[in-house]
């Protein structure tokens, strides 16, 4: 059985998240996603474990499903969700301040309920945000969630992110024994990040020993399942995402779906007030400096990847990816307007109507197909993806990188005879 899963999301109590992501909503758009496994996000917070308790059902295999369930489609397919939240972990280790981010996964509500009693005795205030900010560091929380649960799982966030990663350029460490010292041997995974993909981290052979996963950290209901993974399972079941991460089984995980790296926020070097770009060659011979304002460029995930990396490796012993552009930014440029035009959620919804999930579309449906169901450019738009026929101008310092599928003088209409 092939599921999707999107394991970092938030809720609507997180910080500069949309008002929209509530456990209902989550549960529509995965089924216009196409994602068959998504993470509850933020139970931490009072009022969404509360929400969580109220609106989901625990099923007997370490996931649960919404009650009160509104069909897309049929055949409809079952969203499964894990009880799953990222925190924040500010800290002084080794005389610097870390900031770092970890994805917490449990199979049941009440380890949950006790790994948030255990926070608040600590001090930690769980109320201000869905994501919150804890004094404890990476050591420590580690030690509360596996006395909590052994097969609980811990996934460092975003790994390379240069302000709050496990191997970010301000704040990180240079490996995963560094950063959690006994339990390190407890981490079985990590999170590229929007701002990396596979063959970047495959470079450095420390990661050998553990998963690569990619998720959306999505802050909205259209950016779920942006990155994701894929899964081979006989059955959903809690114990087959342990296991899958612990074991490292290639068997059952199948590949990862990739944002473009270079369109991530932290791609490259640079200093956005200054609107300063650079690659990590230019960077070194600029000594780490903004040539406009003179202060320190933000070092971005491909120059802290290339500083770590000792290899080329090809990825052949490796679980693959495949590198996708969301379907409404295709749309997007298809018709040279923006992704949130009226124009640009017609057509998506009119494509989910008559086709199939966002994740077939984009994957599994043939040109031939899709000709029948949407306009000629956006078949065209969809066949250059699949081909990795794209001009990227890479993010940095927390400005996105821009995709570009056409030429800006390029006549988008006229597409007919480049389709199968």
């Amino acid at each position: 059985m092939r599921i999707i899963a999107d394991l970092h999301i938030h809720s609507k109590y997180s910080r500069a998240c949309s008002k929209e992501l509530t456990l209902p909503n989550i549960d529509l758009w995965c089924q216009y996603k196409g994602i068959n496994l998504v993470a509850t996000s933020d139970f931490t917070h009072p009022q969404w474990l509360k929400h969580i308790k109220e609106s989901l059902e625990p099923l007997d295999n370490g996931f649960f499903k919404l009650k009160d369930k509104v069909m897309v489609r049929e055949p409809h397919h079952d969203i499964f969700f894990i009880l799953g939240t990222e925190i924040s972990c500010i800290y002084k280790q080794g005389d610097m301040c870390r900031r770092v981010h970890h994805n917490i996964y449990f199979p049941e509500i009440k380890n949950v309920e006790q790994f948030n009693q255990t926070l608040e005795k600590a001090g930690c205030n769980l109320k201000s945000d869905g994501r919150p900010i804890i004094g404890l560091s990476s050591i420590e929380l580690a030690k509360i969630v596996f006395e909590i649960n052994e097969k609980a799982i811990i996934v460092p966030a975003h790994a390379w992110t240069p302000w709050f990663s496990i191997f970010g350029s301000k704040s990180g460490f240079d490996s995963i024994e560094e950063c959690f010292a006994e339990y390190a041997d407890k981490i079985y995974a990590i999170e590229t990040g929007l701002s990396s993909d596979p063959p970047m981290n495959w470079d450095w052979s420390y990661l050998d020993k553990v998963v690569l996963v990619s998720n959306s950290d999505a802050h909205s209901l259209p950016n779920l399942g942006r990155e994701a993974n894929v899964f081979d399972w006989e059955k959903p079941l809690y114990d087959e995402f342990y296991n899958t991460l612990k074991n490292r089984d290639k068997s059952k995980f199948k590949y990862t779906i990739e944002f473009y790296p270079e369109e991530g926020k932290y791609h490259v070097d640079g200093h956005a007030k200054c609107g300063i770009s650079m690659e990590p060659s230019e960077t070194k011979k600029n000594k780490g400096i903004c040539p406009v304002c003179k202060k320190p460029l933000t070092v971005g995930v491909l120059n802290r990847v290339d500083e770590l990396a000792d290899r080329n490796n090809d990825g052949k012993d490796k679980v693959p990816y495949k590198s996708l552009v969301p379907l409404q930014e295709i749309i997007a440029e298809s018709f040279n307007v923006g992704k949130s035009s009226k124009k640009v959620q017609e057509e998506y919804f009119n494509m989910i109507a008559k086709g199939a999930s966002e994740f077939e579309i984009l994957l599994d449906e043939e040109l031939t197909k899709l000709k029948q169901i949407t306009k000629p450019e956006i078949v065209e738009a969809i066949k250059r993806v699949r081909n990795g026929e794209l001009h990227i101008e890479p993010g940095y310092d927390g400005v996105y990188g821009k995709v570009q599928i056409y030429k800006d003088d390029e006549e988008r209409g006229a597409m007919q005879k480049s389709l199968i």
